[in-house]
């Protein structure tokens, strides 16, 4: 078992809540190397896995950059007048789930793509995607781009309510793992994310 690239098929696609489900599945730590909205937010995304977890933001690697702004990396960035340089951004050590910002064709810089940044880590992907209307298409999609650029795909993790006829379409047609699906919870307590976590089928990445 190693490391995961957790990447999102869209915004709001459950990212970071799938993201902390695999930090309780597999003990692992967590990491966010463009962290963006921590305006509003203090701690961004990090805070809300450690809070899920039972982690502290200071046990996980600080990630690369941090802005203020709830927008795409590369727009973040210049708004706070500064530019993102992929090459900082190395790989911590240690068992980590790494979760991008955004989509997988999400800019860092004028020419570098969230799936660049996935590419030179050099780590099996996660797709995190949503259950609902669109899903297909964009689920298709994020595999079709990952395969071009050479990246494994370890399976997909789906958040939402079920959708089976649309989960049976992705099986069929995408050729990637089903790990699971994380239902909406409401609350998100860290004992309705374990219980989730303990649902999804690791085995395709060296879990349980």
């Amino acid at each position: 078992m190693g490391s995961v690239f957790v990447a999102g098929t869209d915004t709001d696609a459950g990212k970071t809540v799938v993201a902390a489900a695999l930090v309780a599945a597999l003990g692992a730590g967590y990491w966010k190397p463009v962290q963006s909205g921590l305006r509003g937010a203090p701690g961004g995304d990090t805070a809300v896995v450690a809070r899920l977890t039972g982690h502290r933001p200071g046990d996980f690697p600080r990630p690369a950059y941090e802005f203020q702004a709830a927008l795409a990396p590369d727009q973040a960035a210049a708004e706070e007048g500064l530019t993102i340089d992929p090459a900082r951004i190395a790989l911590p050590e240690g068992l980590l789930v790494v979760e991008g910002a955004g989509g997988l064709l999400v800019p860092l810089d004028a020419t570098t793509l969230m799936i660049d940044l996935a590419a030179r880590l050099g780590l099996p992907v996660v797709l995190a995607a949503r259950t609902g209307l669109g899903t297909i298409n964009h689920t298709l999609l994020s595999l079709e781009a990952l395969r071009r650029r050479g990246l494994p795909v370890a399976g997909i993790v789906f958040s939402g309510p079920d959708h089976p006829l649309n989960l049976a379409a992705i099986a069929r047609l995408g050729g990637a793992p089903i790990l699971g699906r994380i239902p909406w919870l409401d609350p998100l307590t860290p004992a309705a994310l374990a219980a989730a976590a303990a649902r999804l089928d690791l085995s395709p990445i060296g879990g349980r």
